[in-house]
């Protein structure tokens, strides 16, 4: 039964707490980290009758949460075997030069996180763009901000990209979300991939660092989890290309993701530890967020309250995602908003203007998105650090050139 006080209904109030305590992040000594915050709101709408355990346990979409767990278990495995360190490695022996460097960094992690997903990237990324900072007598703090521009934007492009474009994808009825998002935002976060090269070199100047973190000669930590990594990377592929290819809904997203990790968890001895280090505290985010928002939308407030067709345009759908995501975190914003922008039938340039803006928020300050926090507290374990201003200076520019371009493109589409 829906409570209400003051005029609005309970789970409304516990998500305005939510998201409060989300943007400030710590509440005395005790800092909070997002899981947390959303799992106590859940909790509280359960405990205070606002949602039966029976609606809860059918909020939680099972695609979205298996097909979240297949990509965890693929990528705690490529790192724990040293396999995309060494993918990596490869790629920025390339590079010769500083510039070549920096926008190998771009590019290539981009590119790699439209495959894995950007947090994955954020985590393996962060020691080795350092090091190779130290190798081209580069400021570290330069390869970090290419490192935090560069999984953001490469993500756009991609349903599994982030989990902010899964949701989009799962919940927006695309037929063919591999192709929409490839069509839609392919070329534009190409585009926006080479602008935060150009803007980080005039705004940030390539600097020489003083700075020694040698790589260990063999990245490769255990070959037979590597061969089988391998294995899933290639069955992803194949089944990505299929689906796109076919026009078949018959591979959905989740049998692309539970097939990638079947070889680990079948032939790997070393399966209990990959359970054990992946990623559990976001999947319990996901669980928590469904009970929560699908509390909220039960009260019906949102749909009453909330006038979507003023909304619909994609410049305020670019402006309202970027803005609000700073506060309320974008996978958060994507659960509340997509379902009932979707319900307003919203054309498919309006979704793939949510999934863009959502995601780029996260070039605007280090808050916007949960890869930047990750990158930094790696960082900052080898001693190194990006300040507020340092990112904030280049990522106000940058972000608002990435809404230009898919502001453009999406018009034109």
């Amino acid at each position: 039964m829906a409570l209400s006080l003051f005029g609005l209904p309970v789970p409304v109030i516990i998500l305005v707490i939510v998201f409060v305590l989300i943007a400030i992040r710590q509440v005395g000594r005790f800092r909070l980290r997002i899981w947390q915050v959303m799992l106590g709101g859940a909790c509280a709408v359960l405990v205070l009758g606002q949602i039966t355990p029976l609606d809860a346990c059918r909020s939680v979409n099972p695609d979205v949460m298996l097909f979240l767990f297949g990509m965890f278990v693929v990528g705690e495995a490529m790192d724990r075997s040293g396999y995309l360190p060494t993918l990596a490695d490869r790629l920025f022996r390339l590079a010769h030069t500083r510039d070549q460097f920096i926008l190998l960094v771009l590019v290539g992690m981009g590119l790699f996180s439209a495959l894995l997903m950007n947090d994955t990237l954020a985590i393996i990324g962060t020691p080795l763009v350092i090091a190779y900072a130290c190798r081209f007598d580069i400021s570290p703090k330069t390869s970090l901000l290419a490192l935090c521009f560069a999984v953001t934007i490469g993500s756009v492009m991609s349903p599994i990209g982030n989990p902010q474009n899964l949701l989009i994808a799962t919940y927006g009825g695309l037929p063919q979300p591999f192709f929409s998002f490839l069509t839609y935002l392919g070329i534009p976060t190409l585009i926006n991939l080479f602008a935060a090269f150009f803007l980080l070199k005039w705004l940030n100047p390539i600097e020489k660092g003083e700075c020694r973190f040698d790589m260990p000669r063999d990245l490769i930590t255990d070959r037979k989890l590597a061969d089988l990594c391998r294995v899933s990377l290639a069955i992803i592929l194949i089944l990505i290309i299929g689906r796109v290819c076919t026009g078949s809904a018959l591979i959905p997203l989740t049998l692309i993701a539970l097939g990638g990790s079947a070889p680990i968890l079948i032939f790997s001895r070393g399966r209990t530890e990959v359970l054990r280090g992946i990623d559990w505290p976001t999947l319990l985010f996901f669980v928590s967020m469904f009970i929560l928002m699908q509390s909220v939308y039960l009260t019906g407030f949102f749909q009453g309250a909330l006038d979507f067709s003023a909304i619909q345009s994609i410049p305020l759908i670019l402006a309202a995602s970027v803005t609000v995501s700073q506060f309320i975190s974008n996978v958060p914003f994507v659960a509340l908003f997509q379902p009932l922008i979707a319900h307003q039938g919203m054309p498919l340039e309006g979704v793939m203007a949510l999934a863009a803006g959502s995601t780029i928020a996260g070039n605007l300050t280090i808050l916007g998105a949960a890869s930047n926090v990750i990158i930094i507290q790696n960082a900052e374990k080898k001693g190194y650090t990006l300040t507020f201003w340092d990112f904030f200076r280049v990522g106000l520019p940058l972000t608002i050139v990435n809404c230009l371009v898919y502001w453009l493109f999406l018009s034109l589409t």
